[in-house]
């Protein structure tokens, strides 16, 4: 699952996705031999995910889950590794057919991956084939962020949402863009609205759909959008946000469990895919068992479960506090997201906000969740940037 080697530290290195047929006979033996914990005492997931829906998902998993299948899907798209600050960075680089198509850079998150954004890939880079016009096309590039996927895991301290974000320009610059633009949610969002308050010089504008905009001090008298939003963030503080505190002080902790048990990975992710999806709980309705078993499996073979817990612990202070940013900024508020802050906000904290919308449908995954959504999003985001 490696390129090989390079002397050249600045080099972009073709790379393939081909996991050893030992490692998937291992996923297989330790399904089979799972061990379960009992029935949950309540009627609903608010002590975690439901052991019937676990147990169904481990039977497929087992049985019907082909990850052949998704490894041909990846390896169908350009892919490459480049070392920047000594540490490989995996991306994804799909440059479209259309003329003055507008370089790209979109950042995944946690439980995510790159595999958030394989459905949007072709309408992006191909629009004229998904209803758009070829002013509409981008130029793709998708990089595992370090310590996550097919990237390399960080042996030291120190790589935040900052020195990601100039990691990100460095690769931008690398591959010869000198304009471009950036989306993120999740961690993405973190490392994007870290890149638009660097503003390096080519970064035109950003795009986010987690936008971190909360004013540090609550209005006396604040409108119903923004007692709502204060209510969802006071709601994720008291009953959501438990991963958060054990993978900042315990990444190490957790990582042993959850590099030994695929079940309890399963259900580490697989809990956030129930929480923070548009689904009304069950996200197998709207995600379904291969794209879910898709991103598990990526975490899986890889091994990054305990790498990819350690970003959480840069950045204790990580909160939804406004982050200002003053090149221009695109926003998609989702209604299944974690919280739905109002216009106002984002006003107040990116003066040159150059889009809002409030989307119909999609949730913290907005890309897996609902592609056709988030591509529209994308377009009508970044429109004002190509005139």
């Amino acid at each position: 699952m490696s390129a090989p080697q390079n002397p050249i530290s600045d080099a972009i290195i073709p790379f393939r996705v081909q996991v050893p047929q030992h490692i998937l006979d291992d996923l297989h033996r330790r399904l089979v031999d799972v061990q379960l914990p009992g029935k949950e005492i309540v009627d609903n997931a608010s002590q975690g995910p439901r052991l019937d829906t676990i147990r169904r998902l481990v039977d497929y998993w087992k049985d019907y889950y082909d990850w052949r299948h998704l490894e041909e899907h990846l390896n169908s798209y350009p892919q490459f590794v480049t070392t920047i600050d000594d540490v490989e960075i995996h991306f994804m680089h799909i440059r479209s057919k259309h003329e003055n198509a507008l370089p790209l850079i979109m950042t995944h998150g946690w439980p995510g991956s790159i595999i958030e954004f394989l459905d949007v890939i072709d309408p992006l880079t191909n629009p004229t084939a998904h209803g758009g016009h070829a002013e509409d096309a981008f130029h793709l590039i998708i990089p595992s962020l370090p310590g996550y996927g097919f990237s390399g895991k960080p042996i030291t301290m120190g790589w935040n949402r900052e020195r990601i974000a100039r990691a990100w320009h460095t690769l931008m610059m690398r591959l010869g863009y000198k304009q471009y633009v950036a989306q993120g949610g999740d961690w993405g969002s973190h490392v994007t609205l870290a890149m638009g308050q660097q503003r390096p010089v080519g970064l035109l504008a950003i795009h986010t759909n987690l936008p971190l905009v909360t004013p540090e001090v609550r209005p006396e008298n604040p409108s119903p959008e923004e007692r709502l939003a204060f209510e969802q963030l006071e709601r994720f503080a008291s009953e959501g946000s438990s991963y958060y505190q054990q993978m900042l002080t315990r990444s190490q902790t957790i990582g042993y469990a959850l590099s030994d048990s695929p079940t309890g990975l399963l259900a580490w992710m697989f809990e956030k895919f129930e929480s923070w999806s548009d689904s009304n709980g069950d996200p197998l309705s709207t995600l379904g068992y291969d794209k879910i078993l898709d991103d598990v499996t990526l975490y899986w073979v890889t091994n990054s479960a305990t790498s990819s817990a350690r970003l959480y612990a840069e950045h204790p202070d990580l909160n939804f506090y406004a982050l200002p940013v003053s090149i221009p900024v695109g926003v998609s508020v989702f209604p299944g997201e974690i919280w739905t802050p109002p216009r106002k906000w984002a006003e107040q904290t990116y003066p040159q906000l150059m889009y809002w919308n409030k989307a119909a449908h999609g949730g913290h995954f907005a890309a897996f969740e609902q592609p056709e959504i988030f591509v529209s999003e994308i377009r009508a985001a970044f429109n004002s940037i190509r005139h």
